[in-house]
């Protein structure tokens, strides 16, 4: 007498054996993080602007690492006519862009994305993240003016600071510290270039991203990255306190 397994209880067996094998293995891919057994990838952002390399000491040798660029020292002054350094966004992820108040071409939509991103990270998450808004026609955007202006636009004067300053100070901040341009033009009819782009600059004052200021698909992007930033700054503040602890 055949033993042979008929067709129809050869693919029952196979699909049986095919479901054990897909339960194994998603408990595998479940439970893999907790056991150490895969390590999950994360891409970071990419870093902008001049780097160089320099020899560090790893573990006793010496290797070759890269060294960055970073936003400079800056003093300039507040919405409220108190000066503003570097000192006052240590620790802090920054969005920067540049504008001016009399500006009524990109401005207007570039301050309204601002203050539609402000009201869409006011969330507890997001406690280490500030808006600067630099003005490139300082001689009219005094303290009072940016003020109106701020206020108009409902912008949190605790996370959202509106800047000025002496003219050269501030163009030689978006020129060469933020990579952007921002300087007098009298061939233009509004007297004044600046960048339509939101630069993202991350804790350690190191540009990770530049953004349309414009357009919906342009803060979307700047969002999603925002959030990668985050996560990479935990993952940094992590690895360092494992190393405090050494």
């Amino acid at each position: 007498m055949s033993t042979a397994y008929p067709p129809e209880a050869r693919r029952r067996k196979a699909l049986i054996l095919g479901g054990i094998a897909l339960f194994v293995l998603s408990l595998f891919v479940f439970f893999s993080p907790w056991l150490g057994l895969v390590k999950h990838s994360f891409n970071y952002l990419p870093y902008y602007g001049p780097k160089e390399p320099v020899v560090v000491e790893r573990d006793g040798k010496p290797v070759i690492d890269t060294v960055y660029a970073t936003v400079p020292d800056f003093s300039l002054i507040d919405r409220h006519g108190k000066p503003f350094t570097q000192a006052d966004v240590a620790g802090k992820i920054i969005i920067a862009d540049f504008f001016f108040t009399r500006c009524t071409t990109i401005c207007p939509k570039m301050s309204v994305q601002m203050q539609q991103l402000q009201l869409k990270l006011n969330d507890a998450a997001y406690d280490d993240v500030v808006f600067l808004s630099h003005t490139v026609d300082p001689e009219h955007d005094t303290p009072a003016v940016l003020d109106a202006y701020a206020r108009k636009l409902q912008a949190d004067d605790t996370r959202w600071k509106f800047l000025t300053g002496p003219a050269t100070d501030i163009y030689r901040l978006g020129n060469t510290g933020y990579l952007l341009s921002a300087l007098e033009d009298s061939a233009s009819a509004e007297q004044f270039l600046h960048d339509s782009r939101f630069v993202l600059v991350d804790k350690d004052r190191h540009i990770r991203g530049y953004y349309e200021g414009t357009t919906a698909e342009g803060m979307n992007a700047l969002a999603a990255d925002l959030k990668m930033l985050l996560k990479e700054e935990r993952i940094k503040a992590a690895e360092a306190e494992r190393l405090a602890r050494k």
